[in-house]
């Protein structure tokens, strides 16, 4: 009777014996077979497409071993039409292989927008309403007049821009401006260590124009030029009084050994 008993218990531990050993031999070939279908552990770091055109970003990424999605486009003049402006994910992040890298790019045909007339506006408050219509400010031209910093003119390629006309968003305008003989000088502010764009307002907030920029080797595509900042401007910032509507040269860069501390 106990020798009845004793092999009872030995086949029910010798079942669950085996019957542990199957699960856990289960789990290891769901856990291989999970691996291989997910590429568990194996990630891709995303290129860099932006400024390629589409053709290009769907070469590199078929042999990187992700897929492209164009889902939006921006116009942004000064950029190729076409090109990619922006990329989720973005450069250098790590991904699975077959991830959609969704794209946003620079449209073919610009958007127009309706010029405003900001005759009789200050220099700021036309500043303030170009930029709200999608246009920029381009050169500051001062002619004499009674009142500095008046808009007399607005002009795009030398020639008079006519209020309610169309224009492509993102397009400069110059402004002819009133200089009073008795209020005409400014002064150069210290813009190193600014962002781009930040740096433009500054130097243009002076009454001041910008004659060049000057982008270094690390500026590769638009984003980097956005995201540029001043290392260097001539001439320097200076207390000492300038005319308005002088011009200041930028040297901008995204190399942080260059980015003023």
């Amino acid at each position: 009777m106990e020798e009845k008993t004793n092999n009872k218990r030995f086949w029910i531990l010798r079942n669950l014996a085996g019957a542990a050993l199957f699960f856990v031999a289960l789990a290891v070939v769901a856990n291989i077979l999970l691996g291989i279908f997910t590429h568990h552990g194996k990630v891709i770091t995303v290129p860099d497409m932006v400024g390629l055109s589409v053709r290009e970003a769907d070469r590199l990424a078929d042999s990187t071993g992700v897929r492209i999605d164009v889902v939006d486009s921006i116009y942004v003049r000064g950029m190729a039409k076409g090109s990619v402006y922006k990329q989720n994910p973005a450069a250098g992040a790590d991904v699975k292989k077959g991830r959609r890298i969704m794209l946003t790019i620079n449209a073919t045909v610009p958007k127009k927008v309706t010029m405003p007339n900001l005759v009789g506006y200050s220099m700021r408050q036309a500043k303030a309403e170009l930029s709200s219509r999608g246009l920029n400010l381009g050169k500051l031209i001062y002619v004499d007049d009674i009142a500095t910093n008046n808009v007399l003119k607005q002009q795009q390629n030398g020639r008079d821009v006519r209020p309610g006309s169309s224009v492509e968003s993102g397009s400069e305008i110059d402004l002819v401006v009133g200089l009073n003989g008795m209020d005409n000088r400014t002064y150069i502010p210290n813009v190193r260590g600014m962002k781009y764009v930040r740096a433009v307002d500054v130097i243009h907030e002076n009454s001041l124009n910008i004659s060049s920029l000057i982008f270094d080797e690390s500026v590769r595509n638009y984003n980097d030029s956005i995201n540029s900042v001043v290392y260097r401007q001539s001439p320097g910032a200076s207390s000492a009084p300038s005319l308005m509507g002088s011009s200041v040269s930028l040297y901008l860069t995204v190399d942080p050994e260059r980015i003023p501390k």
